[in-house]
């Protein structure tokens, strides 16, 4: 039997841009995936006319213009723009923290200095401890209580006292009246959704969708192929010898309303315990705007709720804690003696990756 060149489990944006590659360069790749779809975690699914992204939103930005330029070279991304709101029960913030977000706060705040000024009046004095401490000595005690505090506890189902200060080293503190969260040259969503810069990619390429890597024939993969490359679960693959890794997951309530603007922007957070779910994504703000928006009449909207990973769900995010750090490192040094195999990914480094840095990452591969 002929093999392949590589087999590649998992057809998200690592596997599908490696994939991508490995064909220019005449290589033979088989892709398998465990979901019904392609795509990973940026797979959209039409409803209602709308782009719905199924695993919570995906925001494209990125400085560099060599991986743009790549992108766009497969479809054409649009102009939106990443400016979230916080919602603390019921009063409405501007995020990343800027000017607008500092005069809501305090209304007789209204220049810079004002605002350092009011910030540095409630910080932490001293060493900080915990990620509460670290917080508050970074922006004060008002904006922790009102917009850090029970967003985070709710995101790692820990009480910040109890979490350590590295996750919140360094905030945004922007003291201008600019709302775009990224401070990227170019972001924007591709129009008409990711499935179409997925579906480029992987163009002329052969995959299997519902195939999982360990319980199918491919998992004896020397017998298909010359190299694997595996985006999958790092301690997986190894058989959880050494311990299981910890994630966080989420979960979505996904529904249709019957108006054509929901909640007016396409991410809203909910920074308080009151609402047990942290964000509300309005789907089709990523991809309408002004008339198309009510041009539109029914809208698409998903509640995330944050959880611990149990079996059987998606794994998320690392949980980025001593233990796991260790934990992690050990099973990198496994994987670095493993024989031809390329471990990518977020799943498969144990890290969290933006979905520039991984075209990113797979070109210099390449290169």
């Amino acid at each position: 039997m002929e093999k392949y060149d590589y087999l590649i489990v998992g057809s998200g944006l690592y596997g599908s841009t490696f994939a991508y590659f490995a064909k220019k360069t005449g290589k033979k790749c088989l892709v398998i995936d465990k979901r019904e779809h392609l795509g990973g975690n940026i797979y959209c699914e039409k409803v209602e006319g709308i782009n719905v992204h199924k695993y919570g939103a995906h925001i494209f930005h990125t400085s560099n213009k060599e991986v743009w330029d790549f992108v766009n070279s497969f479809v054409e991304f649009n102009r939106y723009t990443n400016c979230p709101v916080a919602n603390y029960k019921g009063e409405l913030y501007n995020l990343p923290f800027n000017m607008n977000t500092f005069n809501k706060m305090w209304p007789d705040v209204h220049t810079p200095q004002e605002a350092q000024a009011r910030i540095d009046s409630q910080k932490f004095k001293g060493e900080p401890s915990n990620l509460e401490e670290q917080a508050i000595s970074l922006v004060g005690i008002d904006i922790y209580t009102k917009l850090i505090k029970d967003y985070t506890e709710k995101q790692w189902g820990r009480d910040c006292k109890d979490l350590p200060t590295f996750i919140i080293k360094r905030l945004p503190v922007r003291m201008i009246f600019d709302n775009n969260y990224f401070n990227d040259k170019y972001q924007g969503i591709p129009i008409g959704g990711y499935n179409k810069l997925i579906d480029s990619l992987l163009d002329g390429i052969e995959c299997r969708t519902c195939t999982d890597f360990f319980n199918s024939e491919f998992s004896n993969w020397r017998n298909y192929a010359n190299k694997l490359v595996y985006t999958g679960a790092l301690d997986e693959y190894f058989g959880y010898r050494l311990g299981r890794l910890n994630w966080r997951t989420v979960t979505f309530k996904t529904r249709i309303e019957d108006t054509p603007n929901y909640q007016g922007n396409a991410v809203v957070n909910y920074t308080s315990h009151d609402r047990p779910y942290t964000r509300v994504i309005e789907h089709k703000h990523f991809e309408m705007f002004g008339q198309q928006v009510y041009d539109c009449l029914k809208t698409v909207v998903s509640e995330e709720y944050s959880t611990e990973y149990v079996k059987g769900m998606e794994q998320f995010y690392p949980v980025n804690d001593k233990r796991n750090r260790v934990l992690a490192g050990k099973y990198n040094e496994l994987a670095s003696k493993e024989d031809c195999v390329i471990f990518g990914g977020r799943l498969a480094r144990y890290k969290y990756y933006d979905m520039a840095p991984i075209i990113e990452e797979v070109m210099k591969l390449f290169a």
